[in-house]
């Protein structure tokens, strides 16, 4: 049996201050640190999973700039995209009311190339702090009315459901390679890290 190489364009979305930067230095380097320079346009970082035994999936994950100055460079950021995190602060309700803004930015500069929307998960960063500034409610209602595949909450600093989200989205561009299409609509429901396996992180 023949060995298997994808690579994919995800796109890491939110306003500043979210913890993208933090995510990508978690999820590739399995680092964080409190102290991060303020992305400018954008950063790139790449994540070599082992997928399955015949299977290797490259991530080219590019980490956008939150400040508004940077919203005009996004069509050219976006281009070819497979999926996206959009991110927010779970103790800044600022940061929440922006995903409509940055999802609409998404759904209105890219597409797959069948045309579909590019997949899209939520991921509620700081579920270490408290208080939450909007509810589960409010997150679940928000996720299923503007099409995201679904969403959960996330400790960069903590390192809690990282990996397990971003197999989440993985499972889905590879579902959508496969197919052509994704044959699964989005639901947006609340997704239960708990459910979900990740053999040895599957890190390179």
């Amino acid at each position: 049996m023949g060995s298997f190489d994808y690579l994919f364009k995800v796109l890491v979305v939110g306003d500043s201050a979210v913890g993208k930067t933090s995510l990508l230095n978690r999820y590739v380097h399995d680092v964080f640190g409190k102290e991060y320079k303020m992305t400018m346009g954008v950063d790139f970082a790449l994540k070599v999973v082992q997928w399955s035994d015949t299977e290797l999936v490259r991530l080219q994950l590019w980490d956008i700039a939150g400040q508004e100055r940077f919203t005009s460079m996004t069509r050219l950021y976006y281009k070819q995209a497979s999926a996206c995190i959009v991110m927010f602060d779970l103790t800044c309700a600022d940061s929440f009311r922006n995903c409509q803004m940055w999802k609409n930015d998404l759904d209105s500069k890219a597409t797959l190339p069948n045309g579909d929307l590019v997949p899209c998960i939520l991921l509620a960063n700081k579920c270490d702090l408290s208080p939450w500034v909007v509810t589960k409610e409010q997150i679940d209602k928000f996720s299923k009315e503007n099409n995201f595949i679904g969403w959960t909450e996330i400790s960069v600093k903590e390192n809690k459901n990282i990996n397990e989200s971003m197999r989440v989205l993985i499972e889905r561009m590879m579902e959508t390679r496969e197919s052509g299409h994704s044959s699964i609509q989005p639901q947006g429901e609340y997704i239960n890290i708990n459910d979900i396996s990740v053999p040895g992180s599957g890190c390179c």
